[in-house]
């Protein structure tokens, strides 16, 4: 039988799974060289997204929040979609009206209290932390201790002071600010509407410009993207006002002083993983410290409380491990976004991942099918070719 000849090139670089790996690499660097190079033609395209991803963000949260209702009266009990949404909206107009007349005012006069009282809460706190500290028991502590919390309330004065100054010298970026999330409150339920009406129509309109034979395949891969960004929405903002709900209940109980704007602000925090319920507790123990020690005891009663019903019952119930990510990934994603983008990134990185995770498992997947480099017959062919020519 005739002997295949095959080059050397062949060999070493199309037929060897390492030189194609590099070769990849190396064309997505020069692909992302290539978009640096030319990042001024981009400019408008990024100023047109600042300006349009806001509104759309806020709608979205609200989507995957009322279209499983929308759909469940739709397929289950024929209410066309149109009614639902209009009656959702009037439930959430009233919840609005109720909120800003009752809620909101007991909550800005704690904020506006807890503001003007900051610097004597402070003040008598560091005192209190000095007083046990001058006990014998932390002799060897009190120098080291006494100058992190001199430090710690410096840098404190220093932020507070810088920010103040630079709140009051850039009054045109405080007008932009503002502009922009008025016009984001006032844009975000025109499209939250037809959002709710037309989003089921997405995908499948999405998938006719997808070729004839890859049309499963992307309807597949929209409906895992999809799922994974429900189901991170949905499970974070339900825990974070359930959480929201529990410190505040909590708080009432033990009269912790501002427990509704830090109930609040315990629920916000909590949409980041893992560290927002221990940031969240910072400021609730500080003011503790200054009410009385065992106030302190009874918020951090509060504290394991939540921590038992939030971590046993609510998560499972209502989060599990949708995302199917390990701890560690979550606090490096968690960590790297951080870094990059700040707060947001903190916030938003691991829906990006686990959307980034499915796209290069389905690309990945793809590539190992028409490749042929991971077939176990693949490697034994030059051997049996080898043993025919023998």
């Amino acid at each position: 039988m005739k002997k295949r000849e095959t080059s050397i090139f062949t060999e070493w670089v199309l037929n060897n799974r390492f030189s194609v790996g590099l070769i990849n690499v190396l064309l997505t660097l020069v692909i992302i060289l290539v978009f640096n190079k030319i990042s001024f033609v981009l400019s408008p395209i990024n100023t047109f997204v600042s300006a349009v991803l806001p509104p759309i963000l806020v709608a979205l949260v609200q989507y995957y929040l009322m279209n499983p209702l929308v759909d469940l009266l739709e397929k289950r009990f024929k209410v066309p979609r149109p009614v639902t949404i209009l009656a959702i909206f009037a439930l959430v107009t009233v919840f609005l009206v109720w909120v800003i007349n009752s809620l909101i005012p007991v909550v800005q006069n704690q904020i506006d209290s807890l503001v003007k009282n900051w610097p004597t809460i402070w003040k008598n706190s560091t005192n209190t932390v000095d007083d046990l500290l001058h006990s014998p028991r932390f002799s060897g502590l009190r120098d080291s201790l006494q100058k992190q919390l001199t430090s710690l309330q410096q840098d404190f004065s220093n932020t507070l002071g810088s920010t103040v100054t630079n709140a009051l010298s850039n009054l045109t970026s405080a007008v932009s600010v503002a502009t922009a999330i008025f016009t984001t409150l006032a844009t975000a339920p025109f499209l939250l509407f037809f959002m709710l009406k037309d989003g089921h129509k997405l995908r499948p309109f999405l998938v006719k410009f997808a070729p004839q034979r890859w049309e499963q395949a992307t309807s597949s891969l929209l409906h895992e993207v999809n799922q994974a960004v429900a189901s991170y929405v949905t499970g974070q903002v339900s825990v974070a006002i359930c959480v929201g709900i529990m410190f505040f209940i909590g708080y009432t109980i033990i009269g912790e002083p501002y427990g509704a704007a830090l109930a609040i602000c315990a629920g916000f925090l909590n949409l980041i993983p893992y560290f927002g319920t221990f940031i969240g507790l910072i400021p609730a123990l500080i003011i503790a410290l200054v009410t009385s020690l065992p106030m302190v005891a009874n918020v951090l009663i509060v504290f394991f409380v939540e921590q038992i019903i939030e971590t046993r019952v609510i998560s499972p119930l209502v989060v599990g491990n949708r995302l199917k990510m390990h701890p560690i990934t979550t606090i490096v994603v968690m960590l790297g976004a951080g870094s990059v983008w700040g707060l947001w990134g903190v916030i938003g990185g691991i829906p990006i991942y686990a959307v980034m995770k499915i796209l290069l498992m389905h690309a990945y997947q793809y590539y190992r099918k028409v490749s042929h480099l991971y077939d176990d017959s693949f490697d034994e062919e030059p051997e049996k070719g080898k043993e025919e020519n023998d």
